[in-house]
């Protein structure tokens, strides 16, 4: 249901644009102020305005906010390219293909892991909101490799906390532009949405705390073969770590990789694989690590990096 909110402009907002000032007041992007503006959810004084209109302080807002959207459910269908790495009755280890994401969210209408898991009759947990049941980590969908998904209730439970208290150990190798100096380091920089609202997120000040470490592995004339272990787990990580150290992954168009390098090793995504994933088995206690193979594109991108050395 639509929700009505009444509300003057507030002094520290007078000569703002409507979108910015829509923008400001109720958190969301100015992309989406924009939007309820053109689609006439907004009056200033009672009257349409547009997104471009400078408002004043005192000026009445009446704004119709759109009911949040429902959360998608998982659809059951095997997932092709999905490879059990290894499974029990607590837990189920994938290594996810490109173009897949871990769980359904709104706008996304793509294959899922959960819904790959579920079509080829995997059970899996029912805790955790319906969409994504079982899901205890995610990774981008256009990024590959090793996930772990909670079979039980109780495998649940413990990994959930486990990824919480970073007792997980997750590598990566990821291919970037250039060479990093150092060869090996630490990244130590908060993240948070970038400020355009686009999607992407970006190195803020006072954003969520964020630590990468990584490792040279070899180094060609174009680009580095890295491994990267990470502390934190925030969306897009190592992609804007990378970034922030003006090497970006490979392909990663998003983050201000070189279409041209991309396009010579025929690689239309990120070069980042989660290449291992090793923790606490949720039932025996023990120590358990599982690797995944880089999938065809990132192998074949690899070799052409290495034959221009």
């Amino acid at each position: 249901m639509a929700e009505q909110r009444s509300l003057p402009v507030p002094d520290g907002l007078e000569g703002e644009r409507l979108d910015a000032a829509l923008s400001r007041l109720f958190g969301f992007s100015r992309t989406r102020a924009a939007e309820l503006i053109v689609s006439g959810d907004v009056l200033v004084d009672g009257s349409p305005a547009a997104k471009s209109d400078r408002v004043h302080a005192g000026a009445w807002l009446d704004v119709t906010l759109p009911p949040p959207p429902t959360a998608p459910m998982p659809v059951a269908e095997p997932v092709p390219g999905m490879r059990i790495v290894y499974e029990d009755d607590d837990i189920v280890v994938v290594n996810k293909p490109i173009g897949v994401a871990a769980h359904p969210t709104t706008g996304w209408t793509g294959p899922t892991v959960i819904g790959g898991l579920l079509g080829t009759g995997h059970r899996v947990a029912t805790s955790g909101a319906a969409e994504r049941q079982g899901i205890v980590h995610r990774l981008d969908a256009n990024t590959t490799g090793a996930m772990v998904v909670a079979k039980s209730e109780h495998a649940y439970s413990h990994l959930k906390r486990a990824f919480k208290e970073r007792t997980v150990d997750k590598r990566y190798h990821a291919l970037v532009q250039g060479h990093p100096d150092p060869l090996r380091g630490t990244v130590d920089a908060p993240i948070d949405r970038h400020p355009s609202g686009d999607g992407r997120f970006a190195v803020v000040a006072g954003g969520k705390e964020s630590v990468t470490h990584y490792d040279t592995i070899e180094a060609f004339r174009a680009a580095s073969l890295l491994d990267i272990k990470l502390e934190t787990g925030r969306t897009h990580q190592i992609r804007v770590h990378m970034s922030a150290l003006r090497h970006p992954c490979v392909g990663d168009m998003m983050y201000g990789a070189d279409p041209t390098l991309a396009a010579r090793l025929g690689v239309t995504r990120q070069w980042l694989h989660a290449v291992s994933l090793a923790f606490e088995h949720p039932a025996t206690g023990e120590w358990v690590s599982f690797t995944t193979d880089y999938p065809d594109d990132l192998a074949h991108a690899l070799k052409v990096v290495g034959s221009e050395s």
